[in-house]
């Protein structure tokens, strides 16, 4: 304590100002963090060397290790052994849950795939070098962004698997209605004239209140660029496996596109004992009337509001028809055409669904949340002429994914080499204990000074603040 209170004091007193005082402080942070956590992974290696060797393993060699922590690189010296059975181990890194040829901390490369799903890679970089001690290339911050986004997109299909092959289903939550919509966001690939799209879901327990403000309760997303039928199977893992659904009123929005109909959100939650209830979705029969009649208001647009409301078909007719007969121009009349269409096929969709069951929930609410959750998409996706290889697209939505539903982490260190029993069994080999009673060499760079640290109201301490004077 002695060493760092005289590299403080010399710091400070060397400092031509407070800013520089704190970075240099923040610098021999990191310098005194680095080398002491390098001292205990050595000491730790060698406790870890001996209870194997009394287990009948065989050192092979010593090697040197260098791994990126938020603080700084850490160098630390680990022992290769063979087992009984002659593979080869690092012992001390699968106690640690460090990988083969893994360069950067579990921490690390979790910050870098969370900041990279709000910002660019190269910004990523960049906020990482002014903020932290770690430094890399943004083609580094894209791969360890894969990294933890694969580790999501297994989790993920894990569920699904387990789903597959389990005998009953999960013992979940119980809930008296439960809401999901879908719908689609595409984004630009790398192949030219190609896109890709994102399949995106949304499940909710219904809405809750904070103040004035409303917000949805409970809500998870299910994210992927895999085909439909690989989408719908992990929506229907997630809810199966989180929900007991069986006596649950199932209400589902979207807006009928391909992919997306009523017969995939029925198929999704058939484990519910009642139909489920799938509405149209109101903002694209809004943004399809829009199109047909311009933003502008006007006596058909109006009428036909009215009638889609009261869910009155010969009144749609009669005023698609009597609007149709004023139109000149053969575009108008392709979108009117195309608008009615779309009504027509989903006729049986427009409802509130409030209107369809017998006893509403209390502070419930029209669906149509879809529109303003696709924003965590298209606002890192689809902005600056960005396009996004298969890979890489599908990284990026599992890691957003993660963070919304807070799974991220759990995921990546459970896709970790090392499983939970082994860390609980390693663990045992290094009682605390013996470390206390290693001693610790003095950090590089803190020399050994000569101003006693007492208690701070001390005459000793108040001589030293007057040094400074």
């Amino acid at each position: 304590m002695d060493n760092i209170i005289s590299k403080l004091y010399k710091i400070i007193k060397e400092s031509s100002d407070l800013i520089a005082t704190e970075e240099s402080i923040q610098l021999y942070m990191y310098e005194v963090f680095t080398e002491l956590l390098g001292d205990i992974f050595i000491h730790i290696n060698q406790t870890i060397k001996e209870q194997k060797q009394q287990e009948g393993w065989k050192v092979k060699r010593e090697d040197w290790k260098t791994v990126q922590f938020i603080f700084g690189s850490v160098r630390y010296r680990r022992t290769l052994m063979a087992d009984q059975e002659n593979q080869n181990h690092y012992p001390l890194d699968e106690w640690l849950g460090i990988r083969k040829y893994q360069r950067h901390s579990p921490l690390v490369e979790v910050k870098v795939a969370e900041l990279a799903s709000k910002c660019t890679y190269r910004d990523t970089a960049e906020t990482l070098k002014e903020w932290t001690a770690v430094t890399m290339s943004h083609q580094t911050v894209g791969s360890l962004l894969k990294r933890v986004g694969e580790a999501q997109a297994h989790e993920d299909e894990e569920m699904v698997i387990e789903l597959e092959e389990s005998a009953a289903l999960p013992e979940g939550k119980k809930v008296d209605y439960f809401y999901a919509e879908a719908d689609g966001v595409f984004v630009r690939g790398t192949t030219k004239k190609k896109s890709l799209e994102v399949h995106h879901a949304i499940v909710y327990e219904g809405w809750q209140k904070n103040g004035k403000r409303v917000s949805l309760k409970e809500p998870k997303a299910i994210m992927t660029t895999k085909k439909t039928a690989g989408f719908w199977a992990e929506v229907q893992a997630f809810t199966a496996t989180h929900y007991a659904l069986q006596h649950a009123q199932i209400i589902t929005n979207s807006d009928g596109g391909p992919g997306y109909t009523a017969d995939k959100f029925q198929e999704t939650f058939s484990q519910s004992n009642y139909p489920v209830l799938n509405q149209l979705d109101a903002y694209h029969i809004f943004q399809g009337l829009n199109r047909a009649f311009g933003v502008q208001s006007n006596l058909f647009k109006q009428n036909i509001h009215q009638a889609l409301k009261k869910h009155d078909l010969e009144a749609l007719t009669i005023w698609l028809d009597t609007y149709e007969s004023t139109l000149e121009e053969t575009q108008a009349v392709e979108k009117l055409t195309s608008f009615r269409t779309y009504l027509l096929r989903n006729w049986d969709r427009i409802f509130d669904w409030r209107e369809k069951v017998e006893q509403v929930p209390k502070d419930a609410r029209g669906l149509g949340a879809m529109e303003s959750n696709q924003r965590h998409i298209s606002y890192r996706m689809k902005k600056r002429g960005m396009h996004w290889s298969e890979v890489g697209c599908e990284a990026m939505v599992k890691v957003k994914q993660g963070i919304l539903n807070q799974t991220l982490r759990e995921a990546y260190l459970h896709q970790q080499t090392r499983s939970t029993r082994q860390q609980r069994k390693v663990k045992q080999t290094v009682r605390v204990s013996s470390l206390m009673h290693q001693k610790t060499r003095q950090s590089v760079g803190a020399k050994k000074g000569t101003i006693p640290f007492y208690a701070p109201h001390s005459s000793a301490m108040g001589q030293l603040i007057k040094s400074f004077r």
